[in-house]
């Protein structure tokens, strides 16, 4: 029931984004409900690892919720404030981001492995809606209204295309801080959380940004890089290698 609370946390913010972008009262407000939710949706999943309370119930009710506040939410902001085109195709590019939220949260579920995780296979719907979320908050914080419209245009339909491409990316560290691997993403993880302090509105849209070029830029790598290519060169057996588990939060 514990790491429950987080996800029906995660679930109303993602409901009051949508009700505040029907009723188009704040952007603002609408985009830090939604970040909100993120971050319960990372409590969610923190905690029912540190509890053992990982289950398969537990993964599908987080889905629907991650459904609900960074697929439907951040979708209905775009075009309830009309930022993404006119009423009378807007409305297209908000489903296409829908779909492919719903396309990465059901791939994903397929996929799950509690035991072991090791890569995101695809870009993560909360950062794709944290992203989004930031660049509204951003963009009010330094010139007091939404500005660069196209811009979010282009955001919306490569997070769209990457989540459900085979980008890796990396998941949050454990808590348990075993490898050196998760202490290090606990340490970046801790100084983000001191610059959200001082001044959240500012740096949580670099931040997610970040975030996402670094899984873009690691692929254009591994994709060019002499090792892949040799690798790539030797011809492949069946049964001679084992398909690598690949998981999410």
């Amino acid at each position: 029931m514990f790491p429950g609370i987080f996800t029906v946390g995660n679930m109303f913010c993602g409901f009051f984004s949508i009700i505040t972008s029907v009723k188009r009262s704040s952007p603002t407000e609408a985009a830090w409900l939604i970040i909100l939710a993120a971050f319960l949706d990372m409590l969610d999943g923190q905690m029912a690892r540190l509890s053992g309370a990982t289950t398969r119930f537990g993964l599908e009710l987080d889905s629907f919720a991650d459904f609900v506040s960074f697929a439907v939410a951040p979708a209905v902001m775009f075009f309830s404030f009309g930022w993404i085109g006119s009423e009378t195709w807007g409305w297209l590019l908000g489903f296409v981001f829908i779909l492919a939220g719903s396309f990465r949260l059901a791939r994903f579920n397929l996929q799950a492995d509690f035991e072991q995780e090791t890569k995101y296979l695809g870009l993560p719907i909360p950062v794709a809606a944290m992203s989004l979320a930031g660049f509204v908050i951003f963009s009010h914080r330094f010139w007091g209204e939404f500005r660069f419209e196209k811009l979010l245009v282009v955001m919306v339909v490569a997070f769209s295309v990457l989540m459900v491409s085979n980008v890796e990316y990396e998941p949050m560290p454990r808590l348990s801080l075993q490898r050196r691997k998760d202490r290090v993403k606990m340490l970046l993880l801790v100084l983000t959380g001191i610059l959200a302090i001082i001044d959240a509105a500012a740096v949580v849209f670099p931040i997610v940004m970040a975030y996402f070029l670094y899984g873009v830029i690691r692929e254009v790598y591994l994709l060019f890089s002499p090792a892949r290519r040799a690798l790539s060169s030797f011809p492949q057996h069946n049964g001679s290698s084992e398909k690598p588990k690949e998981g999410d939060s």
